[in-house]
């Protein structure tokens, strides 16, 4: 069994001690970026749908400036907007490089596109518990937590998992930039140094993350769907 992982994984064999150092930075930035997006994404998810036309705390005017935000920030690649934040993050951490750094742009990068997938959660409560709601005379921020979030539950999971999955594959791209992590190792030893089987096992090593983080989910919806 040695002979052949030396065989088809000569260049892995030696350096066990990077893989689980990339795959640990892998874990921290999507770790944190999932947790501050993801308070945030829902903040933001909430507002676009009570302030839009017909919701409960109805304000076209944020609504409309904060749609427009959404939509500008989930239209930059991710790749340039860690290049057009290099100076608001060293302002942040005090350095572009490494994988704090790299918390910036994710979060930056992930609220809007999650914000977006709350709001599409949120909108398929079923109106009528809403209205039913409101005639009780439920306040706005009842109906927030008890009917949107409750209610909305299930497909606030679904989102919050393909997130989770959007967040490690932006990791990997953040690690070609110099964040750390598996696409660090990938890039720079897979990619640069032609160490193929480096590669191959850091794209497996994300392909797991992401594999049980659906898993994960699948197996949150299935309970609080019951």
């Amino acid at each position: 069994m040695q002979d052949l992982i030396e065989q088809y994984l000569p260049n892995v064999v030696g350096i066990p001690h990077e893989f689980v150092q990339a795959t640990i930075e892998t874990l921290y930035m999507s770790f944190w970026t999932s947790i501050v997006a993801g308070v945030l994404g829902i903040f933001f998810g909430v507002i676009l749908v009570v302030t839009r036309e017909g919701g409960i705390l109805q304000n076209r005017i944020i609504f409309n400036i904060l749609d427009k935000i959404v939509n500008i920030f989930r239209s930059i690649p991710f790749i340039i907007l860690i290049a057009i934040l290099v100076t608001f993050t060293r302002f942040i951490v005090g350095t572009s490089i490494g994988a704090t750094a790299a918390l910036v742009p994710l979060i930056v990068g992930v609220v809007p596109f999650f914000a977006r997938q709350i709001e599409i959660a949120l909108l398929e409560v079923d109106p009528g518990v809403i209205e039913a709601a409101e005639a009780m005379g439920t306040s706005p921020l009842g109906i927030i937590f008890r009917v949107y979030l409750l209610e909305g539950l299930p497909g606030i999971v679904r989102v919050s998992a393909l997130t989770i999955i959007n967040v490690i594959g932006l990791t990997a791209m953040a690690g070609a930039v110099g964040a750390g992590g598996l696409g660090s190792l990938a890039v720079t030893r897979g990619y640069n140094r032609f160490q193929t089987d480096v590669t191959w096992v850091a794209m497996i090593i994300i392909l797991i993350l992401v594999f049980i983080s659906q898993a994960v989910s699948n197996w949150i919806v299935k309970k609080i769907s019951h």
